[in-house]
């Protein structure tokens, strides 16, 4: 799953930073996924990331990564998704 994310109002590397490592340890923390910053790591108002998990089952990735989106929705105060995609392989 890839998330891409505006935000608007950061100012430097440091406040992008701050805001995306809280979202990856509550990602990782919560949902017990894998989490990086996948793209636009040098950009100061946009980033990428992406979460991964290992099942055998169908239906617990579509629960998973269901529930990811409605929290990162819904944690949204400091950023707004521009993009989202999820892939099965």
């Amino acid at each position: 799953m890839t998330i891409e994310i505006f935000m608007g109002h950061c100012g430097s590397l440091k406040q992008k930073r701050h805001i995306i490592t809280g979202i990856k340890e509550r990602l990782k923390s919560k949902y017990n996924v894998s989490v990086i910053e996948a793209g636009f790591q040098d950009k100061w108002q946009r980033s990428v990331i992406a979460a991964a998990c290992i099942s055998n089952k169908k239906e617990m990735f579509e629960k998973t990564f269901s529930g990811i989106m409605k929290f990162v929705e819904s944690s949204g105060n400091d950023y707004e998704i521009i993009r989202d995609e999820i892939e099965f392989i």
